[in-house]
């Protein structure tokens, strides 16, 4: 993770308003929904880092009531 650089994800779980800043190479929208739902108990993070899961798509979270996924990068 030489590259790495600091994104803010928010996004709504049931209406309630959640933030929070992870460390990524890059981040794009799947990503960010993928995030939010670890973030939220849903998705599942790697035991470790080169461990291939599953990624939570959008359909999906908002199956589980994650709505208005949002990210910038930090700073």
């Amino acid at each position: 993770m030489n590259n790495a650089k600091l994104f803010v994800i928010d996004y709504h779980l049931h209406g309630d308003h959640k933030s929070f800043i992870i460390r990524a190479e890059t981040m794009d929208n799947a990503e960010a929904w993928h995030w939010a739902s670890c973030d939220a108990g849903i998705g599942r993070i790697g035991r470790y880092g080169r461990e291939k899961v599953k990624k939570v798509s959008k359909p999906l979270a908002e199956r589980y009531g994650i709505t208005d996924v949002q990210w910038r990068q930090s700073g």
